[in-house]
């Protein structure tokens, strides 16, 4: 009989082992039936192409059962068979049905097997088989289920099943047909073991749930439990009752079931988990219950199910991310808004594998999902399934219930039958209203578009998990076929989430209850997948009060175009809501069509007026008039592609396809004066007919007091007429067939250019490449320009292109630099949705080639002369320039070297900016403005577009600064002098002409290092200062510069030319050769060359105070110029000729001449005026209060550049005879009548600087500090020196014109030693906002006109290095908060000295008072005009009459 198992077919042996991939393998090898695979090892199995370790090990142990030693049968005899077979001592091994299908069948007798052994498990026609006890195997997935489920309750070794009591004894027993062995599960058998050791007895079957066929196998019908069946069947004989199995809680398990391990990593729970197992294992059993033995760990994790993400753990996930999937696959699975709880409760849930054990699982019920939990506690699901895709729910048993969906059904066992019922009806009631909803909906139908889908490794998980982001959701699945079914994991709310990046591809996600960390394929990846998080956990915060308020009308609930529920977008303009897919095509349209705002994140926008325009207009009366004509077969739906949608709404909108046309069309006069009329009515359609039929928004009214109509509608009372016309000032018409006239230059055709070939492409960025990208990280992309389209294949021969990016959306193209990234040429495309796509090139040739193509593809025909430039960046930009300031214009801007090119929307192409030249480079206001001034002109770029206007930013600061060592490449003044020299220049000549020494003194060594770096970077933002820079610093750095300079002033070239000069003895053949050589130099030597020789020629006038004269300066100069070691006196001969003679060189005419020596006395005049005016001023005098602001209170201090706040306090208190006691702690405080705070001025602070500050509505006082004792308390009691916790902000933005922030809202705080940060919340990562703690000044007190939430509040003001000032107020619970951290400021910014230590109070010997006026000043600094003329008079009267306030 063996050789009948022997001879069983390889294909079907391996059918049931579920490997019949290696069917064709094993044949092609000559392995026809399973006895021609004796003696196959790993190594053979290798070779046939079994590379799977888990596949090798199901053949071989499956081998090893079926050709394992047996007891010899003894001959058959033909009375045999009349003898009633012996009693058996096992059961035949049963052998499982299909997965999910469960059959009922009559129990047959086993045969018979002398010797008392065990039945065989391979048994052929003849009833005879192989015996063998199955070994422990995890099951698999990805293979095909098995045949039969066992119908012994328990595993292991199979019991027998009762015989039929009708069946006569001396009949033998039919045998089944020969089936190879089967590996057991090892969670039956492990738990079994103990009952090999006794004879079996038997019990019924237990009722076994069918089930349905798992999506990836082979489709097979559904059996239900057949009555009839059952009641043929004899009854059991009589034995003792097995207690059905079923899965106590948690508190008591008593066993848990263990599978593979090898998909996953250990975690921080699972210890406690393998703790509370060994504990269980030697718990001693109770009741019936069999001892088991203690478990081996079992690692899992806590989001899935143990029996059900423990699939396919031998098939690798792919390796690839999102690319490959599409959006639509949501199906059903993202609502829009959080669903209620409809029931919740503890069910026993049947794992897919077949087993018998159920475990509980708590169950909850919403409108959207059916999902279940390891506990009530827990927040994420093992498991959830849309609603929309349950399609029945049936009873299948006792107290069981399945839930059968599109392809996978799912069984569960309630507590009682009315509880099953109650489950039942739930969920047929909540699946039938769901239906009911949406007739057309399935799980295959998106009900939200997602944002990022794709596989990350999550911890915990060998294998990949797919995970989408979709609204304001994140959900997880075990693969991509769960997520097209929408059967997943859990998902997680991002309201509470918090994204932070770990490392180059890892990425955590943070909520209040668990951690989740993400490994991403790239870098390029994860910033992707960081992006959309959060963009998600932003939507997630946004507000709705907006939103809700415009969805209360029943037309704004749907999207204007397509009909999407819910919309959350809106075009201001327009007045119509839109949802998400449309607002970005609406955004393609350009502003001047449309303006796309959120209804939840851009609150700023949505004043009151705009709301009740969109309750009042709204997206009924927009239909009526954009889609007045719409035919069926053009309208779109929630569906549409993104093709369809761009068709439709630039029919609808840009061209007025669709529109209701008014009466007067076609009359602009008429339909100017129709719109001045309605805009004073409140017929608000109308004048949306008329303006989008043609009616100008500026038409002139013929009234000079209202001369147009926003102002008549001002006039009138109209508010919503005057925000509808204020959102549509800019607008522009629908551009008619017969109205060319009007177009816009961009709506002419752009021309259609064709260019193919291989590209290496990275995936689409959302924010600006900042490193270097490897080879590795692009993929080779098949590229076609075509009819408007830049299309990209996986290769030449693919007809379906991977993506596509439309010429009209392109707003830049920028070109790298030689090696930028991993290959010779790169380039990088811009579009209007906010994203970049990096191109690469082996071929700088081909670069060029494709860079012109796509230049000319999206450039407008009128800019085409920006083609012939070799440009470093093109594209079009929002400015503002010339005599029109008012309205922003769009302009072709292309970017060369260091020139700035512009053409304008009519087809003028301006004289390009050399940038430079530029005399200010500057980014100013909200939303950014990018500033650039010329000497004739001003230009104002604006930033719409964030993500190339930054990149536009950065490319104009790098070409505007200094590039090489060369004078060429440095910053130049509008005469070609580079401005480090002329900044230099400038300023020996205002301070240091009569120095002594002058350039002949060196400066200190590292000022001058420090200076020349800053001037080399960007000397268009240093000022050099009096009294900051020295005069010999200075003038190091200028030598230097000439010293250090690449290619010299005089130029490698023509050096040597200049110094042979010397060597002429003839003073008109000198200088005339010098002409020459002069005439040689490039441009900006020679201007720079001028402008030197000017500025000796200067400083040798003064040779009588600063000792330098002709001779003197040519020896410092001529070797730093001529770059030598100062041995050849030739250098030194050409500069004192130069400075001799500068007017015969130079052509200096009189005129020129005088002015630069009236340039000179002016000058020295002005200095000569402060330095007088400083003698006889003094020292300045201030009035100074003590304890509070009044007339006899008032003390007029003189004060000293070295005057310390301490030293002012010991001065008033000195004149007012006050001691001051051990505990008494007197400051000098500056107050703020305007801001209502003030600041307590450190002791070593100094006075005059604060009092140069001061504003007319600020003084000084001198009073008790009360809460000194309990700062220095608490500092000398805390830990750290960092203070944190929640405070209410709000921010004063009046100094950038954008006026105070609503109201105060609460934020995290942490004040370190350097830095006070701003935090949304407690568990952000990211500050919103960041100041250095050396520029703040924290007065305590907020202003009443603000509302402060708590009187304990602190005002801060910012000031950075170009003196752009900021004010923020904060507000503390209780005022031991507000010690606490005002403390920690004067700490952290003082360096921790908040009171001066009693050794250090030692009065110090003040500056010696005018012996003449004692302590009396002559003027009061603070005071009006008549306060100080009485002063005067009275000092002039009788001077000790001001001695009576001391």
């Amino acid at each position: 009989m063996a050789e009948e198992g022997d001879a069983l077919p390889v294909s079907s042996w391996l059918a049931s082992l579920h490997l019949e991939q290696y069917s064709a393998s094993f044949q092609r090898s000559g392995l026809r039936a399973v006895g021609d695979c004796r003696g196959l090892a790993e190594p053979g199995l290798r070779r046939l192409g079994v590379l799977l370790p888990g596949h090798r090990r199901r053949i071989l142990l499956a081998l090893h059962k079926a050709f394992a030693e047996t007891p010899p049968l003894p001959p058959s005899s033909s009375s045999s068979s009349s003898l009633p077979p012996p009693p058996l001592p096992a059961a035949l091994k049963p052998i499982p049905m299909k997965r999910h299908i469960f059959h009922r069948s009559p129990p047959s007798e086993p045969p018979e097997v002398p010797g008392g052994g065990s039945p065989p498990l391979l048994v052929a026609q003849g009833g005879v088989g192989i015996a063998q006890l199955p070994p422990p195997i995890p099951p698999r997935v990805g293979c095909r289920p098995p045949l039969q489920f066992s119908t012994s309750l328990r595993g292991g070794n199979p019991e027998p099943l009762p015989l039929p009591q009708t069946c006569p004894p001396d009949e033998p027993p039919e045998t089944p047909p020969a089936r190879p062995p089967l590996p057991a599960k090892r969670h039956q058998l492990e738990a079994k073991c103990q009952s090999l050791k006794t004879p079996p007895t038997c019990s019924s079957p237990p009722e076994l749930p069918p089930r349905a066929v798992a999506h990836r196998s082979i489709s097979a019908k559904e059996e239900e439990p057949n009555p009839e069946r059952a009641a043929e069947s004899p009854p059991a004989p009589q034995s003792p009752p097995a207690k059905p199995l079923e899965l106590p809680s948690k508190g008591n398990l008593p066993f848990v079931p263990e599978f593979d391990d090898s998909d996953y990593e250990d975690s921080a729970w699972e210890g406690e988990l393998a703790r509370a197992r060994a504990e269980m294992a030697t718990e001693p059993p109770q009741g019936d219950a069999e001892p088991v033995p203690a478990q081996p760990h079992s690692s899992l994790s806590s989001l899935c199910s143990e029996d059900e993400l423990l699939e396919d753990q031998d098939d690798a996930a792919p390796a690839n991310s999102a690319s490959g999937w599409r959006d639509t696959a949501m199906e059903g699975t993202v609502p829009t808004l959080l669903s209620p709880t409809i029931k919740v409760g503890w069910l026993d849930k049947n794992p897919p594998q077949g087993s018998y054990i159920y475990q509980k699982r708590w169950v909850k019920l919403d409108g959207d999902y059916l999902s279940y939990y390891e506990s009530e506690k827990d927040t994420y699901s093992k498991r959830f399934i849309p609603v929309s895709s349950i399609c029945h729910v049936s009873s299948v048993g006792e107290h069981k219930f399945e839930v059968i969906t599109t392809k996978r059904n799912f069984v569960f066992r309630a507590e009682s039958d009315a509880e099953r019922k109650e489950w039942m009806r739930m969920l047929q009631q909540v699946a039938e209203e769901q239906r009911s909803r949406d007739p057309g909906r399935t799980s295959l139908a998106s009900a939200q578009p997602v944002d990022k889908s794709g596989f990350l490794e999550l911890r915990g998980f060998k294998h990949k998990l797919f995970v989408a982001v979709a609204g304001d959701r994140v959900f997880l699945y075990k693969n991509a076929e769960d997520y097209q079914l929408g059967i997943g994991i859990t998902y997680i709310e991002m309201n509470v989430g918090n994204v932070k990046e770990v490392d180059r591809r890892g990425f955590d996600l943070t909520t209040p209850y668990r951690l989740f960390s993400f490994c991403a394929d790239s870098e390029q990846e994860k910033e992707e997948w960081v992006a959309a998080m959060q963009q998600a956990i932003a939507g997630a915060l946004s507000n709705s009060e907006v939103a809700e308020r415009i969805w209360a009308v029943e037309s704004n609930c749907f999207c204007a175009d397509c009909g999407s529920p819910r919309p959350e977008w809106a075009s201001i303009n327009l007045c119509v809501v839109i949802c998400k897919r449309c607002a970005g095509e609406h955004r393609g349209l350009g502003s001047g069509i449309t303006k796309v705002r959120s209804l939840k994140m851009d609150g700023k926008v949505w004043t009151e007026e705009l709301i009740q325009l969109f309750q009042q207009l709204g997206n009924a009366a927009a239909n009526r008039f954009w889609a007045a004509n719409v035919p069926p077969s053009e309208a779109i739906g929630p569906g549409s592609s993104s093709r369809d949608r761009r068709r439709f709404l630039l029919a609808k909108y840009r061209q007025g396809k669709y529109r209701r046309y008014h009466p007067l069309f076609g009359n602009q006069d008429e339909l100017d004066r129709a719109l001045c009329v309605a805009v004073t009515t409140s017929d608000l359609a109308e004048t949306q007919a008329l303006l989008f039929c043609g009616a100008a928004v500026g038409c002139a009214t013929g009234d000079p007091e209202c001369p147009s109509p926003l102002a008549l509608a001002r006039r009138s009372g109209q508010r919503l007429q005057m925000e509808f016309l204020h959102h549509n000032r800019t607008s522009e018409a629908p551009r008619l067939e017969v109205g060319g006239s009007e177009e816009k230059p961009y709506s002419v055709p752009l021309p259609s250019v064709t260019h193919h070939g291989f590209l290496y492409k990275t995936p689409s960025m959302a924010k600006p490449v900042s490193e270097r990208k490897g080879q590795e990280e692009f993929s080779r992309r098949w590229c076609s320009l075509h009819d408007g389209l830049l299309s990209y294949y996986d290769s030449d021969r693919n007809s379906v292109p991977n993506g596509e990016i439309r010429v009209q959306d392109m707003v830049c193209l920028v070109s790298h630099p030689p090696h930028a990234h991993g290959f010779e040429s790169t380039f990088e495309i811009y579009i209007e949705s906010e994203r970049l796509y990096l191109f690469g090139l082996e071929s700088a040739a081909a670069a060029r080639q494709w860079l012109k193509s796509l230049a000319k593809a999206f450039i407008h025909p009128n800019a085409e002369e920006l083609l012939s430039l070799d440009f470093e960046r093109v594209g079009r930009l929002d400015y503002k320039g010339g005599l029109n300031l008012e309205q922003p214009r769009e302009g072709w801007f292309a970017l060369a070297g260091s020139e700035l090119h512009l053409c304008s929307q009519d087809g003028q192409r301006q004289e390009p900016l050399q940038l430079r030249k530029l005399q200010e480079l500057s980014i100013q206001g909200d939303p950014e403005v990018l500033v650039l001034v010329e000497r004739r002109r001003t230009l104002y770029i604006q930033g719409e577009r964030r993500l190339d206007f930054l990149g536009w930013v950065q490319a104009i600061q790098k070409a505007a600064s200094s590039s090489g060592d060369t004078l060429s490449e440095q910053q130049l003044t509008e005469a070609d002098v580079p401005l480090l020299v002329d900044r230099c220049i400038d300023y020996i000549t205002q301070c240091g002409l009569t120095s002594e020494g002058i350039y002949r003194k060196s400066g200190q060594n590292s000022k001058t290092t420090r200076l020349l770096e800053l001037l080399r970077r960007d000397a268009r933002s240093v000022h050099l200062k009096e009294g900051q820079h020295h005069v010999d610093d200075v003038a190091n750095t200028l030598k230097r510069f000439f010293r250090d300079l690449g290619d010299g002033l005089f130029t490698a070239k023509w050096g040597q030319d200049w110094l042979q000069v010397t060597a002429l003895e003839d003073e008109e053949a000198k200088v005339s050769e010098y002409r020459r050589l002069l005439a040689t130099l490039p441009t900006v030597n020679r201007a720079t060359l001028k402008a030197l020789i000017n500025h000796l020629f200067r400083v040798q006038l003064f040779s009588g105070e600063n000792q330098m004269n002709t001779h003197n300066l040519a020896i410092v100069f001529g070797p730093t110029l001529f770059q030598t070691d100062g041995k050849d006196y030739k250098a030194g001969r050409v500069v004192e000729d130069l400075i001799s003679h500068y007017v015969e060189v130079f052509n200096v005419n009189d005129q020129e001449m005088k002015k630069q020596q009236d340039e000179i006395m002016a000058i020295m005049k002005m200095r000569e005026a402060a330095s007088s005016g400083t003698q006889q001023a003094g020292d300045f005098i201030c009035t100074v209060y003590l304890e509070e602001k009044k007339t006899e209170t008032e003390q007029h201090v003189k004060i000293p550049a070295t005057m310390t706040a301490e030293e002012l306090t010991f001065e008033i208190l000195d004149r007012r005879k006050i001691l001051m006691k051990e505990k008494d702690y007197w400051s000098c405080f500056e107050v703020n009548e305007r801001e209502e705070a003030e600041r307590p001025l450190h002791y070593s602070e100094k006075v005059l600087p604060i009092l140069h500050s001061l504003g007319t509505d600020s003084y000084l006082v001198v009073k008790k500090q009360m809460a000194m004792e309990n700062m220095l308390i608490y500092l000398a009691s805390r830990v750290g020196d960092c203070k944190h916790g929640m405070v209410r902000f709000r921010e004063d933005r009046s100094v950038l014109g954008l006026g105070l922030s609503s109201s105060f809202h609460e934020r995290y705080v942490i004040l370190s030693h350097s830095c006070l940060r701003l935090y949304r919340d407690v568990r952000s990562h990211k500050p919103e906002k960041e100041w250095p703690v050396s520029n703040l000044r924290v007065y305590l007190g907020v202003k009443k006109k603000l509302r402060p939430p708590t009187c304990w509040g602190f005002t801060v003001f910012y000031e950075n290095e170009k003196h752009e000032k900021q004010q923020w107020y904060l507000c503390c619970d209780t005022q031991a908060d507000l010690r606490e951290w005002f403390a920690t400021f004067l700490h952290v910014q003082h360096g921790g000295a908040l009171w001066p230590s009693e050794d250090s109070r030692v009065r110090v010997s003040r500056w010696q008072q005018d012996s003449r006026l004692g302590n009396i000043s002559l003027i009061p600094l603070r005071g009006n005009e008549s306060e100080m003329r009485n002063s005067v008079a009275a000092f002039a009267t009788d001077p000790l009459t001001l001695l009576r306030n001391a």
